[in-house]
């Protein structure tokens, strides 16, 4: 599979965006539960998306599943302790990004987000 690298403005101020709003989340909204547990959960997917698409050119369907085949594996290493495994224990970071618990409605979340991101890329092509 060859891979085709052309920078999208575009998807990239999309990501940049995203990312404010899930520093913002982090931050400012902390103590508003359902946003913290739940909406940033699903911007997440959204990230690592445009993220990706700023970058590559790839099927969005097929990245898509890839970013949700990808975040259930993150979920389910928390599981196992993954990060604290990774030697991350005391590194806040680390510990932010790659998790520390797992939960079925995380899953759920980045099922959502994916979802979210199927129907805005079919909405697109029409």
């Amino acid at each position: 599979m060859k891979i085709n690298f052309k920078f999208n403005l575009k998807n990239f101020l999309i990501a940049v965006a995203i990312f404010l709003v899930e520093v913002l989340i982090a931050t400012k909204l902390k103590d508003w539960f359902f946003v913290r547990a739940y909406l940033g959960d699903v911007f997440v997917v959204m990230l690592m998306y445009y993220f990706i698409k700023a970058f590559i050119e790839i099927n969005s369907t097929k990245l898509i599943v890839g970013i949700f085949i990808f975040s259930c594996l993150i979920e389910f290493a928390q599981y196992f302790h993954f990060a604290e495994l990774l030697g991350f224990k005391d590194n806040r970071l680390m510990m932010i990004v790659l998790g520390n618990s797992f939960s079925w409605i995380d899953i759920l979340c980045y099922f959502a987000g994916c979802v979210i991101l199927f129907l805005l890329t079919k909405i697109k092509s029409e």
